[in-house]
């Protein structure tokens, strides 16, 4: 049987503490109402005694309508102490992608965007230098300008802020933008921002970590995906990965391994929260296959 199209797919992530029955309840809520569950994933954290799970279903043969639909939802929470998201497959996201001079990680999103691997909108890109322009040009995209500097970076925040806003960005990508949002900017978009660190956090942490990790003589590189929090370069981790290096690798080789890792990295984060596989808790992540 082929895949039912993505616009008749809803998507429900839930946690709450962990007890009997959770599973059960949600499965007969869902088929109650007509929803044709497709999968479902869950988790347990022992020692947080935390429950997670996520459902996918198909909603052709649903009962109800989407506003009956969250409410029963929400009734089954207040009785298990839940929390919830529920997604529908045919409200795309909106994202913004904030971009300094480094194109790597810029292009590699633009053209995975066109080839269909990130199922959203990508109406924005946000820098404070004009580098990149023709890159946004060349896709059709809307490319805005706000040069930052000590003196204005709170008023030029303000802007972008509105900015995203009056475009309804659902998510904003850093796709090495070379400035430190603050922590007022972050409060605006909490778990809505992702950031793409070309270090295997939490080592080298801060500017210019390949120069540190040669100094380290490691023998691995890595490149972490985080979504931003106030704490530079600490928040929760949605994607990493790592390449071997050798004492035989100059700062210029770990930056070319390193550049291979963020897209690769950037681009799997991207797509786990554009495909609500990310629930956030504390400051770690449960990401779902």
């Amino acid at each position: 049987m082929p895949n039912p199209p993505i616009d008749v797919l809803a998507t429900l992530l839930v946690s709450c503490p962990d007890r009997r029955g959770i599973v059960a309840a949600l499965a007969q809520l869902l088929y109650g109402l007509g929803a044709n569950i497709l999968d479902a994933d869950q988790h347990t954290d022992a020692e947080e005694g935390q429950f997670f799970q996520r459902i996918r279903f198909d909603l052709r043969e649903l009962h109800t309508e989407r506003g009956g639909l969250r409410r029963a939802i929400d009734e089954m929470a207040g009785r298990f102490d839940m929390t919830w998201r529920l997604s529908f497959g045919d409200e795309r996201k909106r994202v913004a992608i904030f971009v300094s001079r480094y194109d790597h990680c810029l292009y590699d999103l633009l053209l995975r965007h066109r080839a269909g691997e990130l199922a959203c909108d990508i109406p924005l890109i946000v820098s404070n230098h004009p580098d990149l322009k023709t890159i946004a040009e060349q896709f059709g995209i809307a490319y805005e300008v706000f040069p930052v500097t000590k003196d204005t970076k709170r008023v030029q925040e303000e802007r972008e802020l509105e900015l995203l806003e009056s475009l309804d960005i659902d998510l904003v990508v850093m796709a090495r933008y070379m400035q430190i949002l603050s922590a007022e900017f972050i409060e605006r978009m909490p778990h809505r921002i992702i950031n793409i660190h070309h270090s295997f956090l939490p080592a080298f942490i801060g500017s210019k970590p390949y120069h540190q990790a040669a100094k380290r003589g490691v023998k691995l590189i890595g490149a972490t995906a985080h979504y931003a929090t106030s704490d530079l370069d600490e928040g929760p981790i949605v994607e990493q990965d790592v390449a071997r290096c050798s004492h035989r690798d100059s700062v210029s080789d770990l930056i070319r391994k390193g550049r291979d890792l963020e897209k690769l990295v950037l681009a799997r984060a991207v797509r786990a929260h554009l495909d609500d596989r990310v629930w956030v808790y504390g400051n770690k992540t449960v990401v779902f296959d």
